[in-house]
């Protein structure tokens, strides 16, 4: 059944294919969810209370919030996406009402590793089914970035030598897979890596592991105390911190993002899943963030848009923004290019950039 075919039944109220599809997708979710934050036996964070909490949201709006995907993009990851959201802030209001939330409790709300993986490896699903490529390409794409093998081994289980399989699948990131993860999510290839062996940045200091631990077992009560140093550290430094958990009032998250204002990854995603980024729309001021597009072509396609975000900022005196790294992340610009821009920028002082620029 298409997904096409599926909307019109959820549109109808068809209670086979709603169980199959909607609730069948969602459980795959729930379950990974739950692994993560033991959600089952908590009170209305069992799996049938947060679909249907789901469920009466998309009926509310007539199912209308899952025809917005990309073509490329299947029903189920676009489902998906949508059921996380859920899922967390039911999280944060059970912690609220029954406990203490902690600062770990914060930050991983925000950056589950584990559900990354989930939608990337959906994405990959997606573009192995719905792009024309050979067997040979599929079972490699399959090997290396969902199983997780390296060239070596994926050249061993397919019986042909290292150095084919690293240039066929050289041709497939160039060619396939990096235009269709820039078209459909704004996710490089290797990101859930990156995540997952990443350490936690603050300004342009890396904390290691251990100091990490001690950062994610911080309260929420001592908050403001780190609030007030991450205050003190821009007005020092004149950087943004490259780890914003949260904003002050007043306070705007400066991103990068795309003219079609899909804000599926790195800092897009954050601006939409905290700090009210709108989907759907890619320029200017949307809640407590301000998107730039940077994947629409070279530099110069990023200038006045830069331009129209200085002046804004002149207008808005009241308001700071927090400028992060824009296009130097899936855009593949470097801070070389992208700084300039921002050259008119440097004598504001409600508007703070990233170190170096």
């Amino acid at each position: 059944m298409s997904d096409e075919d599926i909307l019109w039944f959820f549109r109808q109220g068809d209670a086979g294919v709603i169980r199959r599809y909607f609730y069948g997708y969602l459980e795959v979710a729930y379950n990974i969810y739950n692994q993560q934050y033991q959600l089952s036996g908590k009170e209305n964070l069992d799996f049938m209370s947060l679909a249907h909490q789901y469920a009466l949201y998309l009926m509310e709006h007539d199912w209308m919030p899952l025809e917005e995907h990309s073509p490329e993009v299947s029903l189920k990851t676009w489902l998906i996406g949508g059921f996380r959201y859920v899922v967390l802030d039911a999280l944060k209001w059970y912690k609220r009402e029954y406990g203490s939330i902690t600062y770990e409790d914060y930050v991983r709300s925000f950056n589950m590793w584990d559900d990354l993986r989930l939608q990337f490896n959906q994405l990959v699903e997606d573009m192995c089914e719905r792009l024309p490529m050979s067997p040979q390409d599929r079972e490699l794409i399959e090997l290396m970035l969902l199983k997780g093998y390296k060239g070596k081994e994926a050249a061993e289980l397919m019986g042909v030598s290292p150095a084919a399989v690293s240039q066929r699948f050289a041709r497939l990131k160039r060619d396939v897979i990096v235009p269709f993860f820039r078209k459909n999510f704004d996710m490089e290839p290797d990101m859930p890596e990156r995540l997952e062996n990443a350490s936690i940045c603050y300004g342009s200091e890396d904390m290691s592991w251990a100091g990490k631990s001690a950062l994610l077992a911080e309260p929420m009560c001592s908050r403001g105390r780190r609030r007030d140093h991450q205050t003190e550290y821009m007005a020092q430094k004149r950087t943004t911190p490259e780890f914003i958990t949260e904003l002050q009032p007043g306070e705007v998250f400066v991103f990068g993002s795309n003219l079609r204002g899909m804000h599926g990854g790195g800092a897009a995603r954050v601006a939409y899943s905290k700090f009210g980024a709108v989907w759907g729309q890619g320029v200017g001021l949307q809640g407590q963030s301000y998107g730039i597009p940077t994947m629409q072509g070279g530099v110069e396609t990023i200038r006045p848009y830069v331009d129209e975000f200085i002046a804004f900022a002149g207008q808005h005196p009241e308001l700071t923004f927090l400028v992060t790294r824009i296009g130097c992340g899936i855009a593949g610009f470097t801070d070389d290019e992208i700084a300039p821009l921002f050259r008119k920028a440097h004598g504001m002082e409600n508007v703070v950039l990233p170190e170096g620029w």
